[in-house]
């Protein structure tokens, strides 16, 4: 079902070797591996046909390049809002790790310790949501998975810890738009590989 309303169409950045290892990465600036250029580089042959009125993203090499590799690096812009989560403590640590030592520990429900909880990423969130209903126009975003998890629960009104419902593969391609009118937020599409 196609939409005349604006659609936000949010990719996640392609593999680094943190994110095929688990390793929470939040400003640690990783570079895609070769086959997280080859899967961005496959994001352009998905996103084909498309036209957007701006293209947005996190200022993170790995999904600034994941934009270039996808043919938008010439008109995207970066947002400083668009950053990962802030793992502070727990950067670089694999949730299996963290769980040795704090077990029960959830990113959403108990953020991250010197880092950020869920509500301040809901925040930055809610102002990325902001920035595109004043837009108006159908956005392509590259952000990280924790990131657009968050704004994706942002957007359909839930609160932050909602991101925890949503998983993002690397390179994915996900869809957030309206039924009827901008009253009516849902997720067209979510998670394409």
């Amino acid at each position: 079902m196609s939409s005349a309303l604006p659609q936000i169409h949010l990719v996640r950045h392609g593999e680094t070797a943190w994110s095929l290892s688990g390793q929470h990465t939040g400003r640690t600036d990783m570079p895609l591996t070769p086959a997280g250029e080859a899967a961005a580089r496959g994001v352009a042959e998905r996103l084909k046909g498309l036209s957007f009125s701006a293209v947005w993203s996190s200022p993170s090499q790995r999904a600034y390049n994941t934009s270039v590799l996808a043919g938008s690096g010439a008109t995207s812009v970066r947002n400083d809002d668009l950053q990962e989560w802030d793992y502070g403590a727990y950067e670089g640590r694999t949730t299996k790790e963290i769980l040795a030592e704090r077990p029960g520990w959830n990113v959403f429900r108990d953020g991250c310790p010197q880092g950020e909880m869920a509500a301040d990423v809901g925040a930055r969130a809610d102002r990325v949501i902001r920035q595109l209903r004043e837009a108006g126009g159908s956005i392509l975003i590259f952000s990280s998975a924790h990131f657009l998890r968050v704004l994706t629960a942002r957007w359909l009104g839930l609160p932050p810890e909602g991101g925890a419902l949503f998983v993002l593969d690397t390179a994915s391609i996900s869809v957030l738009g309206y039924e009827h009118d901008p009253s009516e937020p849902v997720v067209r599409k979510w998670n394409m590989k």
